[in-house]
């Protein structure tokens, strides 16, 4: 059965932030990858919402979120959609682009996050002095950039579907065909939405790489056994210099495993918050 979601949009620096609410309970804030919007967090919503208050957004360009073209933060974002929403602390997760969102909320808001989750996420500040890329992969990363920056959108639609769905080393339809055609959708949909807009986000100073360190709440890692080898390079270093963060790898996923396993994903998350 779905929880009643109730839905609005809270007013952010220059934009609309959307998001949706279910359920009571602690707080849990989920934030989408960058190859998504909010509804990535289908399957896990009404599970979630039994034991939750739990909210999900569309981040600046993705989704129904607007702006205007301002400089602006991820982390006051998110500061102003909970202060909209009358929250004052939250259990936080993050998938790719939000797992770093994530991880960097929980540095400038220390007293605001109970606990951080980051699956398949970034570290901001991160450099090849930290981590040593394969070839390959830089090429696949070359490749996406190159046809990103020659707006030559169909093929790019294709590309981040296969390699972020599938696995960058993996074959052309290796992710289930629900979930890939749901990912595509959204990937489709946020290029053709957000082609003129271009606010600039502005960075965690400093950066997180440096501050690992400081995060005391509890914290999770998880990722894919066939993601990038970079990203598994990236969990790496935040579960070994987060102290006692715990690290879960999901057998025969890549990049977005709470798509491709929601179930087991699902009783992870709740395990680890439940304790």
């Amino acid at each position: 059965m779905q929880p009643t979601t109730t839905s609005g949009y809270a007013d952010i620096h220059g934009g609309k932030l959307y998001y949706e609410v279910a359920g009571t309970g602690p707080a849990l804030l989920l934030i989408h990858a960058g190859v998504a919007d909010h509804r990535m967090w289908d399957d896990q919503w009404a599970a979630f919402a039994q034991h939750f208050r739990v909210i999900r957004y569309d981040t600046r360009e993705f989704g129904k979120t607007t702006s205007q073209d301002v400089a602006y933060s991820n982390r006051q974002d998110i500061a102003d959609l909970l202060s909209h929403l009358g929250i004052s602390r939250i259990a936080i997760m993050g998938v790719s682009r939000g797992g770093q969102i994530a991880t960097d909320f929980t540095l400038e808001h220390p007293d605001m996050v109970t606990h951080l989750i980051s699956v398949a996420g970034g570290i901001s500040g991160i450099s090849y002095d930290d981590i040593t890329p394969l070839p390959e992969e830089v090429a696949i990363n070359e490749r996406i950039e190159a046809v990103e920056n020659a707006k030559d959108y169909p093929p790019l639609i294709d590309l981040e579907v296969h390699v972020w769905g599938d696995g960058p080393a993996q074959p052309e339809g290796r992710m289930a065909a629900g979930p890939r055609a749901k990912m595509r959708q959204m990937v489709a949909e946020n290029y053709a939405a957000h082609q003129g807009e271009s606010p600039t986000a502005q960075p965690l100073d400093p950066p997180a790489i440096h501050r690992l360190g400081e995060i005391r709440v509890p914290t999770l890692v998880i990722e894919g056994d066939l993601d990038f080898d970079e990203t598994h390079q990236v969990m790496g270093i935040l579960a070994a210099r987060v102290a006692g963060a715990q690290h879960v790898v999901i057998a025969g996923t890549a990049h977005l495993p709470n798509m491709e396993q929601p179930a087991q994903f699902t009783q992870i998350v709740l395990d680890f918050l439940r304790k």
